[in-house]
């Protein structure tokens, strides 16, 4: 598996990509947390010394991955880093900004997704791509968003077209296993028979 590279553009995709990564190589908590070095290294037992060796070296090939993961001219900004998380922290800060900056996006994310609603013009597909890629950019900045939550807003966001087929769902599905996937796909299986039907009254209409 080869990691992401990140040339300076859409970063939150990128962090996210990096983050999976992290995980399937059981690096995550090194680059979100660091490595906790004793105060008196000269108590500590010849089996702690091993694992907190074993941890920087697993520090190291963090950073590492993180300076092959992004082009020439992003890496000079880590070049100093000694530390997965500080590289990491670096990354961040210019691409997301201060904590601070990175609160009020996350603030201005969340009332996205809360007044977000679908438009007439819009396809299930158009809506849900712009949806998930909203939650995408929350998860970047730490949000957690599951599944149940999406579902729920995709159910009281479409438009009142689709209203007979949402009572439908709420009436004869479970809504809290629900997966999205599911409910996409029988938001556009109703789209198609409802288009269909509209295409089918217009041809009668100038068979008259």
């Amino acid at each position: 598996m080869s990691v992401p590279i990140f040339s300076g553009q859409n970063y939150d995709y990128w962090a996210i990509k990096m983050k999976t990564y992290f995980q399937s190589q059981k690096l995550w908590e090194l680059v979100e947390e660091g490595v906790t070095l004793p105060e008196d290294s000269s108590t500590s037992s010849s089996a702690e010394k091993g694992k907190l060796e074993n941890k920087k070296a697993k520090d190291s090939e963090a950073l590492y991955y993180i300076q092959t993961a992004v082009v020439d001219h992003i890496f000079p900004r880590i070049s100093v880093a000694t530390s997965a998380k500080e590289a990491w922290s670096i990354l961040q800060k210019e691409y997301q900004g201060s904590t601070k900056v990175r609160i009020i996006k996350l603030q201005t994310l969340r009332r996205d997704f809360e007044n977000m609603k679908m438009k007439d013009s819009e396809t299930i597909d158009e809506y849900y791509t712009k949806v998930r890629e909203l939650v995408n950019q929350l998860k970047a900045y730490g949000e957690d968003i599951p599944e149940k939550r999406v579902v729920e807003k995709l159910l009281i966001s479409v438009t009142e077209k689709y209203d007979p087929i949402v009572t439908t769902i709420e009436e004869t599905k479970d809504i809290t296993t629900l997966t999205v996937t599911e409910l996409v796909g029988s938001l556009e299986a109703y789209e198609k028979r409802r288009s269909r039907r509209e295409e089918n009254s217009l041809e009668n209409a100038f068979l008259v």
